[in-house]
């Protein structure tokens, strides 16, 4: 069982970005942690990174063999992924207005990365009482801070 904890961080949107994860094992063991940013981004942008670099993480081979939980605090990021993402899909990547979808490179490179798992998402206050969201909150921040 892999527990992962995602965050993207904007400073302005569009602005400077930070994006983090850390990866836990079945028994709270930090197993990887890593952040980086961007110069000009969205937060919408950074979430989705955090997530599709934690999963390019883990080796490719035994992602579909391990139960895997993505902890976020984006809405955004959880309904593309077990709401919109299959019908976006289906309607050659528009949405049901008929409207491009956005952030269309990484929401392809999500849906290869998720297509063959069984992944749980969960979704979790920002800025609460969650420790392990508060700390990827944390390295986003700094992440994005480095770009100043």
């Amino acid at each position: 069982m892999i527990n992962i904890y995602t965050d993207g961080s904007c400073l302005g949107n569009p602005g400077k970005g930070g994006w983090a994860f850390i990866i836990f094992n079945e028994h709270n063991e930090e197993l990887n942690r890593q952040s980086g940013s961007k110069r000009h981004t969205t937060n919408q942008r950074m979430e989705l990174t955090a997530i599709i670099k934690a999963l390019e993480s883990i080796n490719i081979k035994i992602l579909k063999f391990i139960e895997i939980t993505i902890n976020t605090d984006s809405q955004y990021c959880k309904n593309i992924a077990t709401k919109w993402i299959n019908n976006w899909k289906q309607n050659e990547w528009h949405t049901a207005s008929g409207k491009p979808v956005k952030n269309i490179d990484l929401v392809k490179k999500l849906y290869k990365l998720i297509k063959l798992n069984d992944i749980k998402w969960n979704w979790v206050k920002g800025h609460s009482i969650n420790e392990k969201n508060n700390i990827v909150d944390s390295m986003a921040v700094e992440a994005a801070k480095k770009q100043l």
